[in-house]
């Protein structure tokens, strides 16, 4: 791998995280922080975009970037376990459960429904 795609993975990783923070922050703003929406918005927007990618059926280089380092630091899979956790923990077990039911079954549609798309694009 060359200088010029480890640049490239470290400028848009950067980017995927700040526009991450920026959406989450967004989204919570709006709702509060009572259920982790802004953490369901960035994850379920990453996946429709991943899903995307994978349609369109980027190889090499240009899959490492878009896919790996913008939709992979813009998600984060290790935030919705932290909050679902969270959210046990005070003894929401309701919101918790939903929480990973909604973003499991949203994430698996967004991805197939962008895939989709992706495919009908090449």
């Amino acid at each position: 791998m060359n200088v010029l795609v480890w640049a490239g993975v470290v400028l848009i990783g950067g980017a995927g995280s700040v526009l991450r923070f920026l959406v989450d922050g967004m989204v919570s703003r709006r709702t509060g922080r009572a259920f982790p929406y802004g953490t369901l918005v960035v994850n379920i927007s990453g996946a429709i975009v991943l899903g995307l990618l994978t349609g369109l059926a980027l190889t090499g280089d240009a899959a490492l970037l878009a896919g790996t380092a913008a939709v992979g630091s813009y998600t984060t899979f290790s935030t919705w376990m932290l909050e679902s956790q969270r959210l046990t923990e005070e003894r929401q077990t309701r919101k918790a459960g939903l929480n990973i039911l909604v973003s499991l079954v949203l994430g698996v549609a967004a991805a197939a429904l962008g895939q989709a798309v992706g495919t009908a694009l090449r």
